[in-house]
């Protein structure tokens, strides 16, 4: 019976019908987490300009993630956090809880929307690729390199402009993004590293830091800001924070990690930036300044031939397909 059955899978070496493969859910994923992230940028702009603060986001984020989530953890081994333990859900939470909330969502108290647009997922998959090759041992190519060098050019094009949007206090924006933007990249490595399971992840580092946050901020009664929303600016808030941000898109990261590994999944931002300002523009109907579309796009350019369309000629057994 094995024997009849096992051959037409080693013959054609694809998956079932209408299932996608490995690299190819991977790539969806990850793209759906791209676009999830452009959105977020964009409602994390609106919210500070409507005086909504760094904590109100996480609150946002974590309280709702945790209502969606809270069920699947009591199923799923609850007290080992799905699995993961506690020790490694604390190092999780510390790296894409609330303190990278505060660190995104406070640069713009300070930039515009395209420096967090392109700064923050730009240092995300810069500092992916180098921990990937040295931590988890994945190649960098020639390819990579010279992603590295546009990435750094459109970079340099935004910053060098920071004075025309707002003075000497940018720099402090840019600031809280790149380090954001590092939290991000230990988790994306810690994913792949441990090889943990995208829901358990989701589901931990949600619970634990609506523990932390839900109690704090019902304590101080610091609910104001969120009151004063009208109901649709809240409900749209609700969504795309907590749950496209806070729950769909860290599944779908985490899916992207495991598939095609730490550094071609943490390059996947190679769109956000072009992606927040066609958005951008669409909601506000205004056109981005001349330096900020040129830049964005560099870093943009740069980061997909980072990605790559190059793939290695003779991957090993041992990446099972992960790194393509």
């Amino acid at each position: 019976m094995t024997a009849t059955l096992s051959p037409p899978v080693a013959r054609h070496g694809r998956a079932p019908l209408f299932s996608l493969s490995p690299v190819a859910s991977g790539i969806a994923a990850g793209l759906f987490a791209a676009l999830v992230w452009s959105t977020f940028m964009l409602f994390a702009k609106a919210g500070t300009t409507g005086g909504l603060l760094p904590q109100d986001f996480i609150l946002l984020r974590f309280g709702t993630a945790a209502l969606i989530m809270l069920p699947w953890l009591l199923r799923h081994d609850p007290l080992c956090l799905g699995g993961i333990g506690w020790g490694r859900a604390g190092v999780l939470t510390l790296l894409a809880g609330p303190s990278f909330i505060l660190l995104g969502t406070g640069g713009y108290l300070y930039a515009p929307l395209t420096h967090g647009a392109v700064i923050q997922p730009s240092t995300i998959a810069l500092a992916s690729m180098l921990a990937g090759a040295v931590l988890l041992r994945e190649r960098i190519t020639g390819a990579r390199l010279v992603g590295i060098a546009l990435i750094i050019g459109g970079l340099a094009l935004i910053a060098g402009h920071a004075d025309a949007m707002g003075g000497g206090m940018v720099w402090i924006g840019d600031l809280l993004f790149i380090a954001a933007g590092l939290c991000w990249t230990g988790f994306t490595i810690l994913i792949k590293r441990w090889e943990l399971d995208p829901l358990a992840v989701t589901a931990a580092v949600s619970v634990l830091s609506a523990l932390v946050v839900v109690p704090t901020m019902l304590v101080a009664g610091d609910l104001h800001r969120l009151a004063a929303l009208t109901p649709g600016m809240l409900a749209a808030q609700v969504i795309v924070q907590g749950v496209a941000s806070g729950v769909i898109a860290v599944i779908a990261f985490g899916i992207a990690v495991r598939r095609l590994g730490a550094a071609r999944a943490g390059l996947f931002p190679a769109i956000v930036p072009a992606l927040t300002l066609l958005l951008g523009s669409l909601w506000s109907g205004t056109l981005p300044q001349v330096f900020e579309i040129a830049g964005a796009a560099l870093a943009s350019i740069g980061l997909l031939v980072a990605v790559g369309l190059h793939r290695p000629a003779a991957p090993s057994p041992a990446a099972g397909g992960t790194a393509q």
